[in-house]
This record gives structure tokens, C-alpha cells and sequence, in this order.
């Protein structure tokens, strides 16, 4: 959560998306985004779901909540995290960065990111921002008595240290408050994402060090040099693995990854960076990473099957400082432990990819106050 200054805006040659030969599921769209593939499949589901109405907030771990996730709209088709990348080309860069990462690393399992969904008349409160309120947003916000922290429940009762902890206890920062305790607020009615940072309850309210709301029918970004919830000025819910989408058998959007080593720089669709490191081998935020095609998913169990071909066709993004290789997989306690399995995956079975020339991205302009 550094402060930022100007950050590396994309290239000509980085303006791309979309390749000559088109999977089955996707076709090109409109001609004001040349070079788009867009996931027909995906959109042809959505199509077809129903909202369900809902009068109270839901956890995200709860099949009520499943069913408002399988009929939400997460960004426009066009949007970065809905781009399948599974045609674009590797970048020049790829042999080294994976080394710098490291290619014998492990692909590891971070059951983290907690959220919970709210009906769009939720009473909105005040958080008050104590440590970026320059690169935050202003509230209130609609966050409920209920509102999960970072790792609530699985990674907390899974735990014999913190087994016992109550949501409250968590909320009120038990047992650290060192830890980063994202807290993430979906409104599917409104189609906005509330996202905070150190987010805690305190008998004089809730306090956060960062705020950030994103419109999920829209492509606007953070502005430029901004932070979020989030390092590289990203959101955070686009990118979660979700029970709904394992039983589903189809994760339908990017990833998120953390590394140790990222680079004093940032690319589309990222707006900030968080180190002082200039090895041009590190990571940028927002560098895109795939799993390579020729990996053999066939080996691993359903649910790890899913996310793997997820990775072969979306990618992931470069989106915090953190462990090498890790991802974003939601604290459920129906979602399996994946550890041992997401473990035989290594660094080396990934490759950096870029767009092809002939892309512009769908909002280039940085998102403003207003």
C-alpha cells in the first residue's frame, strides 16, 4: 500500500487482446473493440440466469448466496478480467521473469478473500478512513453487522490457535491487527463492489486504512497512481475462486496472484505499484501470467482441474506483494483443502503473456472522483 507516483502506461505493442484463431466458446465483438474475443458461453449463461430476490445480507459460503453469484455481471464482457487470453502471445520477457519468480516454486493455496453480498436498500454507514483517505473513496457504504474479514471462517477455524474465535472476535481484530483484513462488500442490484483495506469494527464503528468502490457495469479503473484494497489498484471479488463456479465446473474470469518481488511499475489494467524495485525480471502489477497449454489438467481432481484450465484460459494478474505463486480462493469450508494438489503445479508451468497489436483497452482514461 505504497503511495504512488506516475506508473507504466500500456504500449502500442501492449494495447492487445484477442488472437487470429478463435476457441470454440468466443467470437469477436463490435467493431469499436477490434481483436476482443469475448466468451460467448459466459454470456449466453448469464443471459439466461435469474436474480433471485433477497431482503437480508448473505455470506458468501451459504447456497442462497451461490445463487445470486451464478446471476451476476462482474464487469462488462470486454473488461480485462473477462478476456480469455488463451490466444495471446508470450512475451519476450516470460523465460526470465519466471525464472527471477522462480520456475521450481510451487502454485499455492491462499483461502483468504471472505465477502458478503447485500440486497441494494442495505443502510449504508460510515467507515472512517485512518491512513489513505487521499486514495480512497468516500462513504458511506452499505456494510452489515455481518461483514466477514479476510480468511472468516475456513482459514480461521481450520486453525487449533484460532478455532475458537468468534466473527465479532475477527472483526474487532483478534488476532492481529498487523494483517492486511480485507473486507469486501458486493451489492448485485446496485452492481457495485465496495472493497476495504484493514477494514475493523470498533465500538465507535467500522474503520478502515482504504476505501474503494468499483462499478460492475462499468470499465472504469482507479485513477492513475491510485491504490485500492488491493496494491496494484485492482479489485479484489473479480478474482476470487468461489464454490459456485467449482460446482459449477467453469471458472469464467482472471485469477489474482501475490509475489514477493514486484517491480516499481505497473501495466493496464493495473494503476499502482508498491515497491522500490527495479529489476526489470520482477513482476509488474498487473503483469498477466498463463498456465501453459500443453500442462496435462487431467491428473488432478475436479475442482483443481477447474481452476487450472481457468489459468490456461484466462490467466492471472500480478496483483499484491506477497507469497510467490499464491492465489485468491474464497475461506469457504466447502471448498476442499488444495494444497498438496495445486503444489505439483510449478512456476515453470506458467509463461507471461501480452495482447497482440490491434487492442485498445475498453477504458483507457483513468476513473475519476466524480
Amino acid at each position: 500500500m505504497a503511495s504512488a507516483e506516475e506508473g507504466a502506461k500500456p504500449s502500442a505493442s501492449q494495447r492487445a487482446a484477442g488472437g487470429k484463431t478463435e476457441s470454440p466458446a468466443t467470437a469477436k465483438v463490435a467493431e469499436t473493440t477490434p481483436g476482443v474475443l469475448i466468451d460467448q458461453a459466459r454470456l449466453q449463461r448469464l443471459k439466461a440466469a435469474r436474480m433471485p430476490a433477497f431482503d437480508r445480507p448473505l455470506m458468501f459460503n451459504t447456497p442462497a448466496a451461490d445463487e445470486v453469484l451464478a446471476a451476476l455481471d462482474v464487469f462488462p464482457p470486454d473488461n480485462p478480467w473477462n478476456l480469455p487470453v488463451d490466444q495471446w502471445p508470450v512475451a519476450a520477457h516470460s523465460r526470465a521473469m519466471i525464472a527471477a519468480i522462480g520456475a521450481d516454486k510451487p502454485l499455492r493455496y491462499n483461502p483468504d478473500m471472505a465477502f458478503v453480498i447485500v440486497p441494494g436498500n442495505q443502510p449504508k454507514v460510515e467507515v472512517r478512513i485512518n491512513a489513505y483517505p487521499g486514495e480512497s473513496d468516500p462513504g458511506p457504504f452499505p456494510v452489515p453487522d455481518n461483514t466477514p474479514i479476510e480468511g472468516w471462517p475456513a482459514n480461521f477455524q481450520r486453525e487449533p490457535s484460532t478455532r475458537s474465535l468468534t466473527l465479532e472476535d475477527v472483526q474487532r481484530g483478534k488476532p492481529s491487527l498487523d494483517a492486511d483484513r480485507h473486507g469486501i462488500v458486493v451489492d448485485p442490484v446496485n452492481r457495485k463492489l465496495y472493497e476495504f483495506y484493514r477494514l475493523t469494527r470498533t465500538d465507535g464503528g467500522w474503520t478502515a486504512e482504504q476505501s474503494s468502490v468499483f462499478d460492475l457495469a462499468s470499465n472504469r479503473q482507479r485513477p492513475d497512481g491510485w491504490t485500492s484494497a488491493d496494491a496494484a489498484g485492482l479489485p479484489i471479488f473479480p478474482a476470487v475462486v468461489r464454490y459456485d463456479e467449482l460446482n459449477r465446473g467453469r471458472i469464467e474470469h482472471a485469477l489474482r496472484a501475490t509475489f514477493r518481488d514486484t517491480r516499481r511499475a505497473y501495466i493496464y489494467p493495473a494503476t499502482h505499484y508498491a515497491s522500490r524495485k527495479t529489476d526489470p525480471r520482477f513482476p509488474r502489477m498487473g503483469e498477466r501470467f498463463r498456465l501453459r497449454k500443453d500442462f496435462d489438467t487431467t491428473r488432478f481432481s475436479p475442482p483443481v482441474r477447474v481452476i487450472l484450465e481457468a489459468l490456461k484460459r484466462y490467466g492471472m494478474f500480478c496483483a499484491d506483494n506477497g507469497i510467490d505463486w499464491a492465489l485468491s480462493v474464497a475461506p469457504d469450508e466447502r471448498i476442499p483443502v488444495l494444497h498438496e494438489e495445486l503444489r505439483k503445479v510449478k512456476g515453470g508451468d506458467f509463461e507471461v503473456v501480452e495482447p497482440p497489436p490491434g487492442y485498445t483497452p475498453p477504458t483507457v482514461t483513468p476513473g475519476r472522483r466524480d
